[in-house]
């Protein structure tokens, strides 16, 4: 027997239970009417086996009960039994579906909006292509993800999982080419060079490129809580880059993805559990000396002078964004983080 809060599904072996008291026969005597076994029949009183039309036929002839009344009995069994799991599943998955942000997921148009429990799981259970909302909890579901965070909670991690799902959605519509590692290495200057730009410009150059090399880029919204930058990790035959873009400082957004092409390049991706702490160490260190080469940085630094002619100078030196500097000066402590920010600007990108 199977329950749930509005459902009770009776097996069709407890009328046939029913029927041999009200006969006083033997499952024994039973199982030898029916030329079938006493285990099977044990099973079929239990509702451990279908009731199948030969069983049916069977039961006709021994009980006098038409075929279709046993055949009806086993279908409605069967689909109350489905209406109980399903409610039951649906009960377990609201305290599942409390754990994502549902409230931002739907101000950015990623779920609909509603305040029923039964609806948001609905509707969770679809954005992540699940039946169920706990088999998220198994990793084969979820991509090995690498990715730049500030802090991690377990309110961080749900939040990562339903960025990460929008950006695979995303990826699913960018057409790229095979994946080129090689290629992504030639173009590292490239990508650099577009520090300088505007993001009207950039923003479709980058997306371009990276689909050359293999990769969907893809620009997202901030999820609160999440303390999320970027995040790659392999979808099929892709890699898939996510940013998150509104508000960000420009340096940061730079640093940000160079950070997650050095976990492409670094060989980060796919791996048991993501990323380790020695992984984003070197990623961050990746991102730094690609932006600023490290003989050129100590070079700028011995000269102790941080005017803004001088960052701006060297910045143009290196062909990128004086913010870049600024932000690098700022975090390894050569200048205090009140100097210098009218160098650094903020991006609006808007992601579609």
């Amino acid at each position: 027997m199977t329950r749930s809060r509005n459902y009770i599904a009776t097996p069709p072996g407890a009328t046939i239970k029913e029927q041999l008291v009200d006969r006083g026969m033997s499952q024994k005597e039973f199982a030898s009417r029916m030329g079938m076994s006493e285990k099977h029949i044990s099973h079929l009183i239990n509702g451990e086996v279908q009731l199948t039309h030969d069983v049916a036929y069977r039961l006709e002839m021994v009980l006098g009960l038409p075929a279709n009344f046993w055949s009806n009995l086993e279908a409605i069994y069967r689909e109350k039994i489905a209406k109980a799991e399903a409610e039951n599943a649906l009960d377990a998955d609201k305290e599942w579906a409390k754990r994502f942000p549902y409230k931002e997921m739907s101000k950015y148009k990623w779920l609909p909006e509603t305040r029923k429990p039964e609806e948001r799981v609905i509707n969770l259970r679809r954005y992540f292509e699940v039946v169920k909302l706990e088999s998220l909890e198994d990793d084969k579901l979820l991509p090995s993800i690498a990715c730049r965070r500030q802090s991690i909670t377990e309110k961080a991690d749900y939040a990562l999982i339903a960025w990460a799902q929008k950006a695979k959605l995303e990826a699913r519509n960018i057409e790229t080419l095979p994946i080129d590692l090689r290629e992504l290495t030639n173009r590292l200057s490239d990508i650099r060079a577009m520090t300088t730009e505007d993001p009207k410009k950039f923003c479709s150059q980058l997306v371009a490129l990276f689909k050359n090399c293999g990769i969907a880029l893809v620009f997202l919204p901030h999820i609160g809580g999440s303390f999320l930058h970027g995040a790659t990790f392999y979808d099929k035959n892709k890699i898939v880059i996510g940013l998150t873009v509104r508000g960000k400082d420009a340096d940061r957004f730079w640093f940000s993805l160079f950070h997650e092409i050095g976990h492409i390049l670094l060989g980060h991706l796919n791996q048991e559990g993501g990323t380790s702490d020695e992984d984003e160490l070197a990623a961050d260190a990746f991102a730094r000396d690609t932006l600023i080469p490290q003989d050129a940085f100590f070079n700028f630094v011995e000269m102790q002078s941080f005017t803004k002619e001088k960052i701006v100078a060297f910045a143009s030196a290196l062909g990128i964004a004086p913010g870049i500097v600024v932000g690098r000066l700022q975090k390894e402590g050569f200048i205090d983080f009140s100097w210098h920010n009218d160098l650094k600007i903020k991006y609006e990108i808007i992601a579609e």
